[in-house]
């Protein structure tokens, strides 16, 4: 799975390395394509496979007749690119998904556990800045929920 921050930059070509330790992942366990789409919050969202394939059967179940799901699926697949690691760990970030989420040059790689995320460096300071403070608050609620 995928855990921790990164700093990179993109190429002149709009490419991004990804992080040796996903890239390890991702050796270790076969998984030659991915496929990165719009994510929430003016990020990215990096899936394995595998994980596209779980997230799209979610995704298909709701009903189409939902005016909100509808929206949200055409957003969210129309978005989406099929991706794979080239002999440098490099993938290509189309321009549209780079407008998408405001990524200029410098990036942030997260890891979130069964995705990850790309943002734009200041996009993910803002975020990151303006959410620590509610940190326990946000974890007490959730943990909450599920008792």
């Amino acid at each position: 799975m995928f855990y921790g921050e990164h700093e990179h930059t993109i190429d002149k070509k709009g490419r991004i390395i990804i992080p040796s330790k996903f890239r390890d992942f991702l050796k270790e366990y076969d998984i030659k394509r991915c496929y990165i789409t719009r994510g929430l919050d003016r990020c990215l969202f990096l899936f394995t496979e595998d994980e596209w394939k779980a997230q799209e059967s979610k995704f298909k179940s709701i009903s189409f007749t939902k005016s909100e799901a509808r929206k949200f699926n055409r957003l969210y697949f129309s978005g989406a690119v099929q991706v794979e690691c080239d002999a440098q760990g490099r993938i290509l970030l189309p321009k549209y998904l780079k407008d998408f989420a405001e990524i200029k040059r410098d990036i942030m790689i997260i890891g979130v556990s069964n995705r990850i995320e790309i943002w734009g460096k200041e996009k993910w300071h803002e975020y990151y800045e303006s959410s620590k403070g509610s940190f326990e608050e946000i974890a007490e609620k959730l943990m909450a929920q599920e008792g």
